[in-house]
């Protein structure tokens, strides 16, 4: 393997994936959503790139453990019970595979993430 095969999120120009979550996810709003993929294993289970949500709420059900780095907006991540987390700008946490909850978008959202997917 050589250098060339690093992958530079600057230099990487994927083209991306839009989306909407399913209509019984929807809380609020309408939370359209773009990812862009820079790096899938070849095993499938580890991703990285950077995902875009316009203003909205929806549930959340993690499969996978999930960095994440936001860059642009604020965000709102609560759990069943109601406790909420404010994350924005400059804000670096992971989300366990298991959590279950709400994400809602109060400022438009940017944020790098790394995903891995244990094999069920």
């Amino acid at each position: 393997m050589s250098v060339e095969q690093i992958v530079d999120f600057a230099l990487a120009t994927p083209d991306p994936v839009r989306y909407r979550p399913d209509a019984e996810k929807i809380l609020a709003g309408a939370p359209d959503q773009a990812v862009f993929n820079h790096y899938s294993s070849p095993c499938e289970q580890f991703s990285a790139g950077v995902w875009e949500g316009a203003v909205g709420q929806w549930t959340v059900s993690y499969s996978e453990h999930e960095y994440c780095e936001i860059v642009q907006g604020v965000s709102v991540i609560r759990d069943e019970a109601g406790n909420a987390r404010t994350v924005r700008a400059g804000d670096r946490f992971v989300i366990p595979a298991g959590f279950k909850g709400t994400w809602e978008v109060v400022e438009p959202c940017r944020k790098i993430y790394v995903v891995f997917e244990a094999n069920k």
